[in-house]
């Protein structure tokens, strides 16, 4: 009865609270108001719109008063807490042809549901008939501004939901959605004077507020870019002794976080990861390729519908953010997408099983810079998905690149060389050969240090010959919970002294050096060059692909090692795959689909014979630099953590990491954003509340893809002998895999290949012209 009673004073309120048993509201004057009711009765209560309980929270657990520690900016284990909200477009975002769906005649969009096909259609066809209509297709409208928007306005209803749940704001005081116009007209009139009529236009609209304590709290679940006219608002009611909270559920970048603190506002993260709901359906975005071993399996995720909508060019995206531009409404509700992904940094960083024994994974990937936007990611998620099955179906005997001027037939096995994960690889190698000839030239300080440490002979340095090759480290992997996290998988340069026969370019050497010096040499060159090379393999963009292909293998071998165990994992498609020897399904595509192997042989002996750099040292001489290099990815190191290392270093990672199936969600601060999805062959998170009105012959309906059987199991030994076993150890320990030999004595190589891998740099004395 009382909520329909609108009645002024306090001394009604608190009467009516006693006798309701409603809560008590605390005794004293009204702070700020201006004479204004503490808090009108209704639906604009938190605890009639949320259901949150009559007693309102002790401040000391809401932001904003919080006491001093690690969690008085953020909720703790939030990312823990899923909160649904329903997203109708994505069930339907592959729909290419308005046409293709019937709307009933006389029917209009306000007799569909919002994200419904037919109120998008209807939706479309009203914006084509404007003056300011969308230049694009239908399918790209739909994605980049219906589908946007949708999402924004029904997730931040949601995340608005579950953080007045969670902080339990309820009782008479906290209100949602209410109007400063409504609630403080007078305040409302001073702010308009001060800031303007054109500031205040829109009012001020709080998500949550409590007149009585003079608290604020504005929700955003994306990543926050507050409008300016509301920040403005917010820093005069700061002034006025208002306590101001923007909680977000991601983090927000620095220029976003300096605009806060410049209005005077607090900011507060609770990371609840978000469900969106919605019906799968013909249209329904998947992937037949990413991490699926049974083509009739299709993969769903946010994680596959995002890399497969990423834009192929820097050109489409601009292209695609100046079409939405001024078309999505809230653009501070945005999740991270494609426009803020950096897709040249894609990498695997979880593969497992779904609670079904499907198979489930998740991408990483860095945060473009503010303003810049993200392309080529179903390129690079091409690239994970064929080198991640020609790990499994290639012995590990494969895994190995030779660069060898004397010998073009031990360059790689066949049928490594068709594939994009062996090519990577060679390129690799002989980047890596450029990269020495670079870190030797005298002008820099690597060059410097080497040239002058090396020893000399009649005065001038003299280097002697060696062989150098890439390999992996100790990958940090977790393994729980039926899954794999690669943490991470750091590469490394190996360099040796290697005596070598075939003369570069000068001729013979024209010095000889002790065995006491050639040890010394290597030291210097393991001190002065090979670090700088490692690096560049670890960091530079240009070693990308590389780094890519070796996760891909570390999630490779966990599936292999698994599926060894039991055939039935993962479904049951693995088995036929694992040690099959057949990549004919995961060849070279695209501009590389006619890549040789001798082309990059042809051009490492040319650069042998030749020389690639030319460099004036300071000590008597010119000299010629060049390098003949290899990598060896025949074993798999791992550096298991224990429980308690990982959740203290990556704390949330597993529930980001599932949430990140449903959403494409960054991941803490650490300005990564984490891509998932699986072949369960089910997309949402469920049915919508809402579901739409299906009309017409070609209205979505529900479709789950067929499984395949169980196929045999592979062998249980690798090609050097030795059993390989499965997953044992608690803590998330692995086997050893691959062969235990040494790359020099697989019984596939032939003699050059203690070559593999030699760094020759030769030196020559001036001469004088015509010499």
């Amino acid at each position: 009865m009382h909520s329909a009673i609108r009645v002024r004073g306090r001394s009604w309120l608190r009467a009516v609270a006693v006798v309701l048993g409603a809560t008590t509201l605390a005794a004293g004057p009204l702070p700020g108001l201006g004479g204004a009711a503490e808090a009108a009765p209704g639906p604009d209560r938190c605890q009639d719109k949320y259901g949150t309980g009559p007693t309102p929270p002790p401040r000391s657990t809401l932001p904003g008063y919080k006491p001093a520690g690690p969690d008085r900016w953020q909720t703790p284990n939030a990312a823990d807490k899923f909160y649904d909200y329903d997203h109708l477009a994505l069930g339907y975002g592959d729909l290419d042809d308005p046409d293709k769906i019937t709307i009933p005649p006389g029917k209009t969009k306000k007799d569909f549901a919002w994200g419904s096909p037919e109120h998008s259609v209807l939706s479309w066809k009203e914006n084509q008939a404007t003056s300011k209509k969308y230049e694009g297709s239908y399918n790209e409208w739909l994605n980049n501004v219906y589908a946007r928007n949708e999402g924004n306005n029904k997730r931040g209803a949601g995340f608005e939901r579950e953080v007045v749940r969670h902080f339990n704001l309820g009782g008479v005081d906290w209100l949602c959605q209410k109007r400063l116009k409504d609630m403080d007209p007078k305040l409302h009139k001073e702010l308009e004077r001060v800031l303007g009529k054109n500031v205040m236009k829109d009012g001020r609209t709080f998500d949550a507020v409590n007149p009585r304590t003079r608290t604020i709290y504005e929700m955003k679940s994306g990543i926050d870019q507050s409008r300016p006219g509301q920040l403005k608002i917010d820093a005069e009611l700061v002034k006025r002794g208002w306590r101001v909270v923007y909680i977000n559920g991601q983090h927000p970048d620095p220029t976003t976080v300096g605009k806060y603190k410049a209005a005077g506002v607090q900011y507060y993260r609770h990371g609840a990861t978000p469900n969106p709901r919605f019906e799968t359906g013909r249209w329904t975005p998947r992937s037949t390729t990413l991490l699926t071993p049974d083509p009739n399996r299709p993969s769903f995720g946010a994680g596959a519908n995002t890399v497969r909508q990423s834009p192929p060019t820097p050109a489409d995206v601009r292209r695609m953010q100046e079409r939405a531009a001024g078309r999505v409404t809230d653009p501070g509700q945005n999740m991270r997408s494609y426009g803020g992904i950096d897709f040249s940094t894609l990498d695997i960083s979880y593969i497992g099983q779904t609670a079904g024994g499907n198979v489930s994974y998740a991408f990483s990937a860095k945060n473009t810079e503010e303003g810049e936007g993200g392309w080529g990611g179903k390129e690079k998620a091409q690239l994970i998905n064929d080198a991640f099955f020609t790990w499994l179906a290639l012995t590990p005997d494969h895994f190995w690149v030779n660069l060898n001027p004397d010998d073009p037939d031990t360059i790689m096995k066949a049928p490594f060389d068709k594939t994009d994960a062996g090519r990577i690889l060679l390129e690799a190698d002989m980047e890596m050969k450029r990269d020495f000839g670079r870190a030797q030239d005298p002008e820099t300080e690597s060059g410097r240090r080497f040239w002058n440490e090396i020893s000399k002979v009649d005065g001038a340095p003299c280097m002697g010959s060696t062989r150098n090759w890439i390999t992996p480290k100790k990958a940090k992997v977790r393994q729980e919970d039926d899954g794999l996290y690669i943490l991470d998988a750091p590469l490394d340069v190996k360099a040796v002294n290697e005596d070598y026969s075939t003369p570069g370019p000068g001729g013979a050497m024209p010095c000889e050096l002790t065995e006491a010096q050639k040890r010394h040499n290597i030291r210097v060159y393991r001190d002065t060059l090979v670090p700088v090379v490692t690096k560049l393999v670890n960091q530079d963009a240009k070693y990308a692909d590389l780094r890519r292909v070796y996760k891909a293998r570390i999630a490779a071998e966990y599936v292999r090692q698994t599926v060894t165990k039991d055939p039935d994992a993962f479904g049951g498609s693995f088995a036929e795959i694992v040690n099959s020897d057949n990549v004919k399904r995961w060849p070279l595509r695209g501009k590389n689909a006619d890549w040789d192997k001798m082309t990059v042989w042809r051009e490492m002996r040319k650069s042998y014979t030749e020389g690639d750099f030319k460099y004036e040292i300071p000590v008597g001489g010119q000299v010629w630099t060049y390098t003949v290099g290899g990598v060896d990815m025949t074993q798999q190191p791992q550096q298991p953590i224990s429980k308690a290392d990982f959740q203290a270093e990556k704390p949330n990672l597993p529930s980001v990491t599932k949430g990140a199936r449903n959403e494409v969600l960054g991941y803490q601060d650490t300005g990564t954003t984490l891509l998932g999805g699986d072949n369960s062959g089910t997309a949402g998170g469920g049915k919508p509340t809402p579901t739409p009105t299906p009309t017409g012959p070609d209205a979505p309906t529900p479709s789950d893809g067929p499984s395949s059987p169980p196929a045999p199991g592979p062998s249980t030994s690798t090609p050097g002998g030795e059993p390989t076993q499965g997953p044992s150890d608690p803590d998330g320990d692995l086997a050893g895999t691959g062969s235990s030999l040494p790359v020099k004595l697989l019984s596939a190589l032939a003699a050059a290949l203690l070559c593999s891998g030699a760094a020759l740099v030769w030196w020559k004395k001036r001469r004088s012209a015509g010499s």
